[in-house]
Formats: structure tokens, sequence, C-alpha cells
């Protein structure tokens, strides 16, 4: 909390990791499955090395205790792939595509930048918050849970969250932050995906408008990274740019 203003100590909750860490509530936002063609074959199972093992089984064991996955029985499963990482570790992703192929394609327009950037206009002073864990926050809508199986030699599991690689992920969530910004937009805030900008005319004012978009944070049970926080600045680097208020 050090890197956050002491106006804001009472939204506490909202920057809490613990918390973030937790499986989060269903929203009228879940994400939703819809097919437009029939669930695709089980996809093969293939050997892994030992270092690919111990990093499967500790991303299983991770996401079973903290809730996230759980055991599934579904009839179609993606397959498991690693990707090295600098420091000579292992990142987990899953192969979707064959499910993707046959989900129905969500064409929510994504804010255009300029549009985005344009909105500061006469503004002096933002704040920068990003959202913590960003699409870990929406829930699998329920009964389509099955739909992102995935199979493993350690067995098949499912999400309860939305894992990366869905397609409509970034619709999903868009539809979440629009949802919930639906009166502030582009009045003070402004919010592409995970990246939430509040901007302002004075110090006096920008306390309010920030201090209202951590309650709605909370009201949501949605939470920020307060690393990553940069509060009552005149120049912020946005999306790439440096936007000036």
């Amino acid at each position: 909390m050090k890197v956050v203003p002491s106006s804001y100590h009472q939204y506490f909750h909202v920057f809490s990791k613990v918390k973030a860490d937790k499986l989060p509530p269903h929203h009228a936002s879940d994400h939703h499955i819809e097919l437009e063609g029939s669930l695709p074959p089980d996809d093969v199972i293939y050997s892994l090395s030992n270092q690919d093992s111990h990093t499967l089984r500790a991303y299983i064991s991770e996401n079973v205790e903290q809730g996230f996955i759980r055991p599934s029985s579904s009839s179609t499963g993606a397959h498991v792939l690693f990707v090295k990482k600098k420091d000579g570790g292992l990142s987990l992703f899953l192969d979707y595509h064959k499910l993707n192929s046959v989900t129905r394609k969500n064409k929510l327009p994504v804010p255009p930048m300029n549009h985005l950037l344009t909105v500061f206009n006469g503004s002096s002073i933002c704040s920068k918050i990003d959202f913590h864990g960003a699409y870990n926050l929406l829930r699998i809508k329920e009964d389509d849970e099955h739909l992102t199986g995935f199979r493993t030699k350690l067995g098949s599991y499912e999400y309860l969250l939305m894992p990366f690689g869905l397609t409509n992920a970034s619709a999903s969530f868009q539809n979440l932050v629009n949802d919930m910004y639906y009166d502030l937009l582009d009045v003070y805030v402004v919010v592409y995906l995970h990246k939430i900008m509040v901007f302002s005319k004075s110090e006096e004012e920008h306390v309010t408008h920030a201090s209202t978009d951590l309650a709605r944070l909370r009201a949501n049970n949605l939470f920020a990274k307060a690393s990553k926080c940069l509060s009552h600045v005149s120049i912020v680097e946005y999306l790439g740019y440096d936007v000036s208020a």
C-alpha cells in the first residue's frame, strides 16, 4: 500500500493480493462459450520431460487448491503447451484452437485508440490503475465449465474462471468493465481491457473521481494491482503512449 496515496487507504480491500487470488463470484458478464459446431475431439496427451512434468504437477496442485480448476469428465480437452521463460523456467499454456474454431465469435467493438487518447483533453491530473489478474477476475458461465477441459497424464481438469487462450475473452472482459463504468466512461474514466485511467481538472476533483472508481471495484469484488498503479500525475504512459493530462 506504500505506492497508494493515503486518501485511498480506505479501499485497501481493492489492493489485497490475498483476496484477488481467490475464486471470484459469478457476474452477469460471466464468460459464455456458445458453440456453432460439434464439440472438438479429445486432443492427444503428449509425452513430457521431467521439467514439463514438474511444472504441470505444480500448476495443477496450486490451481486446484485455489479453486480455479477442478477434475473434469468432459468429453473434450485441450492439450498443454510449455514455453521456456528467460529465467529458464517454464510457462504453461493451453491450446484451445479447436474449441475456438467452433465457438461463435462475439463482435463487441473495442474502443478505438484515437478516441481513448482524445478524451483526456482539458484535464490536468490523472491516475492509472491495472486490474489484478485481469481475465482471471471473470468466472466461466455455469454449465460451460466442461468446455474449458484440458487433458494431462495426471488427469483431466476444467476451469471455473476464465483462462487465457479462449476466443471472446477480451469481449467478455470489456463487457464487464463497460457495465460497471457505464455512467463514468468518457466522463472521467477510460478503460481499455485491464487498464483504467481516471482523469480530472483539479486535485480535489481527482480524489473524488478516483475514490468513486475504487468504490466501483470494491462493490463488484474486483481488484487492482498496487505495484502497477500510478497516482496523481500529469503525464502517464497508457497503451504505449505518453498521455498528458
